[in-house]
């Protein structure tokens, strides 16, 4: 016993038998409706369509092969008449001659076979124009259900065509709308992709302009703010300048007085940054 029939019982126990078989007729219909949606998900027309039209090929293939044994049959009886036809033909003839010898009593034998032989060629001519309408029935229903078959095969292309037209149309639709599943899904990917990517660059900007204004320590002491980059500008300007002085000075044999100033002139550059060295520190 299922477990519905346990619920049923049970039902049937507790005096409620009318609300379980509500609900069975509602569960029973909910399940109805679900598989008439997926059957209908899953039918393909052109399919539907080739397959009525593979069972109509049969059926013609049916009616073409009765045709024939109705055929073959009346030509089966055609050759039985000539056989009897041929029999009666000989019994005449064989009386002839018996009558002409004096035999009558064989004559009246001959006379008699050839009777019976009439009989069944008369029995048989019936059954062959039976046959013979009948295989012109079948011929003619033959013909027809050809031409029916030939136009359903022509209509069945046509639709086949348009459904397949529609269905391409529809999709090309749906991807320039981007409402269709696999588009919806690029889409999206597309959205989470240039968000996080917005992210990145507005953390990168942040990052770099607390580096720059000192909120944030650079541990591997590439990063400066602005104050200093300028300080270690003019700083690296003034060793410039004085080693061209003391490389002329060389050149031109310069006495040790301009050497002094020269180097006078280092150490009143070189003060302020001390100055500013001590500074830092403090």
């Amino acid at each position: 016993m299922g477990l519905v029939e346990v619920l049923e019982l049970e039902s049937v126990r507790r005096g409620r038998a009318k609300p379980m078989s509500g609900v069975m007729k509602r569960m029973g219909m909910i399940f109805r409706a679900k598989a008439n949606k997926a059957l209908d998900r899953a039918e393909d027309p052109r399919e539907t369509l080739d397959y009525s039209y593979q069972k109509q090929l049969e059926l013609l293939q049916k009616v073409r092969r009765g045709v024939a044994d109705v055929a073959t049959s009346r030509k089966r009886l055609e050759l039985q008449l000539n056989q009897l036809q041929g029999q009666s033909t000989k019994l005449e003839e064989q009386g002839r001659k018996a009558l002409a010898l004096g035999r009558e009593d064989l004559a009246r034998e001959a006379l008699s076979r050839r009777a019976a032989l009439q009989q069944q060629v008369s029995d048989l001519e019936t059954q062959h124009q039976t046959l013979q309408g009948e295989e012109e029935k079948l011929t003619l229903a033959a013909q027809r259900l050809q031409v029916k078959v030939d136009a359903f095969r022509t209509k069945k292309e046509t639709i086949k065509a348009t459904y397949t037209a529609a269905q391409a149309q529809t999709r090309i639709g749906e991807a320039f709308s981007g409402i269709s599943e696999e588009m919806g899904d690029v889409g999206m990917a597309i959205q989470r992709a240039e968000d996080k990517t917005a992210q990145l660059q507005a953390r990168a900007g942040a990052i770099d302009e607390l580096l720059a204004s000192g909120a944030l320590d650079d541990p591997t002491g590439t990063s400066k703010d602005d104050i200093a980059a300028e300080l270690d500008r003019i700083s690296g300007g003034t060793d410039v300048e004085l080693e061209l002085q003391r490389m002329k000075a060389e050149l031109a044999g310069g006495s040790s007085a301009q050497q002094q100033a020269i180097e006078g002139g280092a150490d009143a550059q070189d003060a302020p940054r001390q100055n500013q060295h001590k500074f830092d520190k403090q």
